[in-house]
């Protein structure tokens, strides 16, 4: 795929482990069945991951059936873009690596909201 990030760059790989994004490929590539938009590369956070799991969508345990391991604070994932702007709204959004957020992102949130939480 020669997908673009926020940037207007190549799309960087977000993370090979944990294995992430919808395609299970290590980047934030999308396409029209990734009904939950599972383009924004984070840095997970021990209080995000509360949130997430307050809101009905626990990360952190794992479910072998799935070959979902669980993750972790500093682990970096592709969250769904909705979900990441509820927790911006909450003041609890994950920082994001620009580099590696698919520009469908930009659809759906603000640059400078992520360039606000970039690390």
């Amino acid at each position: 795929m020669n997908a673009l990030n926020v940037l207007g760059t190549p799309l960087m790989a977000c993370s090979f482990d944990p294995l992430t994004g919808y395609f299970r490929d290590g980047c934030c590539n999308t396409d029209h069945n990734d009904l939950g938009t599972h383009v924004v590369c984070v840095r997970l956070t021990a209080e995000f991951l509360v949130f997430s799991r307050e809101r009905g969508n626990d990360l952190s345990t794992p479910r072998p059936e799935f070959r979902f391991v669980g993750l972790r604070p500093g682990d970096r994932w592709c969250l769904c873009a909705l979900r990441w702007r509820e927790a911006l709204q909450a003041g609890v959004a994950p920082p994001v690596n620009l580099s590696a957020t698919h520009a469908h992102a930009l659809e759906l949130l603000e640059i400078d909201d992520l360039k606000a939480h970039a690390f």
